[in-house]
């Protein structure tokens, strides 16, 4: 979800850990989860967007985000 409104929005965005994630239960997030990457001239503004549906979501659809 979050990597398709970020391609929405015109950023250059793309998953990493997306298969060490899903290989075992229960190591996804041990391995730190899925990640959505975008460049870094674009992060800011990425944050910005991924922050502000964070506050639209409810706590069950809301993922975490990390720097």
């Amino acid at each position: 979800m979050i990597k398709s409104r970020l391609e929405t929005a015109g950023f250059n965005s793309f998953v990493t850990d997306e298969i060490a994630s899903m290989s075992m239960e229960g190591y996804s997030m041990s391995t730190g989860g899925i990640r959505v990457k975008v460049p870094e001239e674009e992060f800011k503004l990425a944050r910005e967007l991924v922050e502000n549906l964070l506050k639209e979501a409810t706590p069950e659809d809301a993922p975490s985000i990390e720097e």
